[in-house]
This record gives structure tokens, sequence and C-alpha cells, in this order.
């Protein structure tokens, strides 16, 4: 689905930085994982400046080479006067050493860092998201999803979650993510108590195919069904989504409104959206969907 707008680098994959061809390394966010995998069809490889490998360190004996057939009398000198001020350079630090009267000068660099993008990370230890406004909890996803920072969207007056980035620039200028979020119901909607749960979500459902996903789009209804969420009365309604529009990686997603009657005077509702650059993640749906407890 399409997020807000271009943002720093976030979780996803990127050329190696270890430089193996064809390799792509997940970037967490924070750091990079251990897992590679080849770049190709169903890998969406993302890039960024920022999180560019680093250029391998020049040793000194490779930092640049004189030919031997243009050596002669020039490349005599060129050394000689190398060598000298070299030994200059010496004799001047152990002189500066030893009378004490200048500070030690920082150790130099080995080569410009790559510093990491901040970002709104879980804090450490994080299993569970606490939705307070909404009433309800849910499974944290683990490393490669961040905290939800992308502002409001309309079927909710309160945003919680996660999300990862699956493309940095559509070409309606936005970012392309996956998202696990959740929020109270906005007024609109058509919610009035708990026989009003499948009506309302299904006009959620027709909201989100509209604002957050590529058109024309069709869609195929894989569940829509009542629930019992930790005691309270829910229903769910699942879909999938496809469409053919140049300039989006994924051609579908997949996505699972969960709506809650809280008892609160506006339901709860959990939104799971997965492109199908990472159909390996359908099954976080269900992950999320069977672990919810109202609070």
């Amino acid at each position: 689905m399409t997020g807000p707008g271009p943002s720093a680098p976030l979780p996803g994959w990127y050329p190696d930085p270890d430089g193996a061809p064809g390799q792509v390394r997940w970037w967490s966010g924070t750091a990079w994982a251990d897992v590679t995998t080849p770049a190709g069809p169903g890998v969406a490889v993302l890039s960024s400046p920022v999180l560019a490998p680093a250029r391998p360190a020049v040793g000194p004996a490779a930092a640049e080479t004189v030919p031997s057939s243009a050596g002669g009398p020039r490349t005599a000198w060129l050394v000689g006067l190398s060598v000298l001020g070299l030994v200059v350079a010496v004799v001047a630090a152990l002189l500066l050493g030893r009378s004490g009267a200048a500070d030690p000068a920082p150790a130099p660099s080995a080569g410009p860092s790559v510093q990491p993008p901040s970002g709104p990370t879980f804090a450490p230890g994080t299993v569970r998201i606490f939705d307070r406004a909404a009433g309800i909890s849910y499974p944290f996803l683990g490393d490669g999803w961040f905290e939800w920072a992308l502002g409001r969207q309309v079927e909710v007056t309160s945003v919680a979650g996660q999300y990862f980035t699956t493309q940095e620039v559509t070409p309606d200028a936005t970012i392309f993510i996956a998202q696990c979020t959740s929020g109270p119901v906005a007024d609109g909607y058509g919610w009035a108590g708990h026989s009003t749960l499948r009506a309302t979500v299904s006009a959620i459902g027709d909201s989100v195919r509209d604002r957050y996903y590529p058109g024309p789009n069709e869609r195929r209804v894989l569940r829509d069904e009542d629930r019992t969420v930790d005691g309270h009365a829910a229903h769910l309604l699942e879909f999938q989504l496809t469409w053919d529009v140049p300039g989006y990686d994924a051609t579908g997603e997949r996505a699972a409104l969960l709506l809650v009657d809280t008892g609160r005077p506006a339901p709860a509702l959990v939104y799971v959206s997965i492109p199908n650059t990472h159909a390996e993640l359908y099954g976080v749906i269900d992950r999320v969907l069977d672990g919810v407890d109202v609070l």
C-alpha cells in the first residue's frame, strides 16, 4: 500500500555492503542482518546513498603505482624525495613528543564511516504492541519492522503499529509499504454496535482500497467471517488485490481488516497489508489476527 511520502532509508533489501556481486542483504532499520539472498524476481531491492557500501580500503602499497616503464631519473628523484620527506616527518614527530609542547593529535580515520539512519524503532525487548487508544494489543513482528510514524489514516482516529518500506518512490511520489496497524474507528463508517460489525468493516475495506492502492484494481475476497477475539465479538474481512499499473514493484497485495467490539464507544480496527513483492510474509497475517487481545 502507498504511504504518505518518501522517507529516509528504512528496512528492506539493499545491495550487499560486503560487495558480493548479485547479492542483497537485509537492513533492519538500525543494522545489517546476517541474512543475504540473490537479487532476482520477487526480491524488491532498494537503494540509498546513506546505505551505499563503503569503498574497500586501499592498502599503502596499492595507494599509487608507478609503472617501471615510466622510470628513469625522474622516478629515482621522486623516490628519494619521498624517503627524505618521511625521515623529516619522523624526526619532527619524535621532537614534538619529547617536548610535550603539543597535545596528541587524534588518530586519523581509516576511511569514511557509513552512519545508519535514525528511525522510530521499538524499545529492546518489545514483543507486543499496546494500542491503548483502541484498547487492544497484538504481536510485534520483530526486526525489520519500524514503529509507525507516517501520520494518520482517515479510517481511524489514531494509529499505532508497525511497517516497513517496500518501494521508496512510486509513480505518485509516495512510498509503498507493508503495514500492521490499529486504531479506534472514526465516525462515518456506519458503526452502531456489534450488530453492524460486518457492514462497518465492509465500508472500511472499500475506503482503504480506494485510498491506498494503485487503480484500477480487482479484489478477490478470501475471508468474510464473524470471529470472537478474547471473548469479544469481531468480524474479519480479508482480500487479495491485483493491478497492472506501470511503475509499481508490486502487482498486488493481501490485506486483512479485523474489527473488534471492545465495549468502548468506537470499535478497534486491526489492519494488516502485505504487497506480493513480499508474499513470503503472508503468514504474519494469521499470526497477528490470532494474537490480538483486548485490554
